[in-house]
């Protein structure tokens, strides 16, 4: 049925030799389609391929586009600063405004500009190690921060070791590197007590291996753990950032030391920021200070730019408002009932994981509460297939796993429209098993 709707695309795809595996990014691949849908254009939550298909968009760039595809504001904003320059190596008064703002809303203090949530999480490390003289850091397996080798570790059969995705890598990333189960407080706090960790780098919610939610206490006692043995939290919040207008570690009273943040805070202009404590700041002045004059090897050229300082600041007044916060949160419940009064009418051992403006629907009767479990229910045949349902019923969904994301320009009608497609699926599944 897809390739049979999709012969502009098709052609496409065997026009991009050029392109290594026919794709710009590798991932552009990860579709569970035959070839890749080519995008004609994007208008809020809303898609239209090259064929003329048009699809409601609940992957919205896997979050870069969190608040609707060609805001108008942003569209606005990124042409004017195009006219003026977008890079100087200077900062601009725009920038003055960036930083209040994000002070403001996340509730730290002094930030900094990365082009990307890798490139702030690889810095946020490099500090963490700076400052506390500890080699080690400690993430959850099942993680993802994005392209950083010291994050790509896992368990397997409950040994650590490099991800076999780690291509390239000749270094044993375990050695500095200590990987155990999220919601595993007994374990967090064995690799905390050796005083060997600088910091805890972690989502609030995992999101990566499908979605798994902290525990009840969980995240006060991560807090209380990092601080009573000297080292520091990192909080990625690339992802959770739909939460609320603070995120989730706003949303929850978190207290991280570090927080980052990614994709959406641009609107998909290539951006993150990362902020840090006032006793943290001093800290790294005092780093630096030792170090002596010259370069750290933190950042890169591109970060900071004008385009980008601007792009954050229309997203940061204009976009990411309470109201779109609302209207996000408004429709995140309505899919999650929906989707839960599905299960119930198929009587189908599945559930529905939700934090924020997303949701995942998971097949299992019991949402995993570790990726080691999350890994025993993924099963990539019936996730690949359920994908390509929803495609063929113009419904675009994250391809990595089940998780959706509502944008506050996503209408009731786009929701009822993928509630009835799963439910189509759910039928077809219940008939067949």
């Amino acid at each position: 049925m897809f390739a049979a709707a999709n012969p502009v695309s098709r052609t496409l795809s065997g026009q991009a030799a050029a392109w290594r595996s026919g794709v710009p990014m590798h991932w552009m691949r990860d579709w569970a389609t035959t070839f890749p849908i080519y995008v004609k254009s994007a208008q809020g939550a809303v898609l239209t391929d090259v064929d003329g298909h048009a699809y409601d968009d609940f992957c919205l760039g896997d979050t870069p586009s969190m608040f609707g595809h060609a805001r108008p504001e942003l569209a606005a904003a990124i042409a004017d600063q195009a006219a003026r320059g977008v890079g100087f190596m200077l900062p601009t008064e725009t920038a003055n405004a960036v930083g209040d703002l994000l002070a403001q809303r996340f509730g730290l203090p002094q930030w900094q500009v990365a082009t990307t949530a890798s490139d702030a999480n690889r810095a946020a490390i490099r500090w963490a190690r700076a400052v506390t003289g500890r080699a080690k850091i400690l993430v959850f397996d099942g993680c993802y921060h994005g392209m950083v080798d010291d994050c790509f570790v896992a368990l397997y059969d409950g040994k650590p070791a490099n991800k076999k995705g780690l291509i390239g890598q000749v270094r044993d990333q375990t050695e500095t590197t200590r990987v155990i189960p999220f919601n595993d407080l007994p374990a967090l706090e064995a690799a905390l007590k050796t005083g060997e960790i600088a910091a805890v780098l972690a989502e609030p919610v995992m999101t990566n291996c499908g979605m798994i939610l902290p525990q009840p206490g969980f995240h006060r006692t991560l807090r209380d753990l990092t601080a009573r043995y000297g080292t520091l939290l990192i909080l990625d919040e690339t992802h959770t950032l739909s939460s609320g207008p603070a995120g989730y570690a706003g949303e929850h009273d978190l207290k991280p030391d570090m927080l980052v943040i990614g994709k959406a805070i641009a609107g998909g202009i290539p951006a993150a920021v990362w902020g840090v404590t006032a006793d943290l700041a001093r800290r790294m002045d005092d780093a630096q200070s030792a170090a002596g004059p010259g370069s750290s090897g933190i950042g890169t050229t591109l970060s900071g730019n004008a385009l980008a300082m601007r792009a954050m600041h229309v997203m940061l007044t204009e976009v990411m408002t309470d109201d779109a916060y609302a209207a996000m949160l408004r429709g995140a419940d309505e899919l999650v009932t929906a989707l839960r009064e599905v299960i119930d009418q198929h009587d189908l051992p599945w559930s529905v994981v939700h934090v924020g403006a997303r949701a995942e629907l998971i097949f299992a009767a019991t949402p995993p509460h570790d990726a080691a479990a999350m890994r025993t229910v993924l099963d990539h045949d019936l996730l690949e297939a359920f994908h390509l349902f929803l495609i063929n019923r113009g419904v675009l969904i994250a391809p990595f796993h089940n998780m959706m994301l509502i944008s506050p320009q996503t209408d009731s009608s786009a929701i009822q429209r993928l509630v009835t497609a799963v439910g189509d699926f759910a039928a077809i599944f219940r008939t067949l098993s």
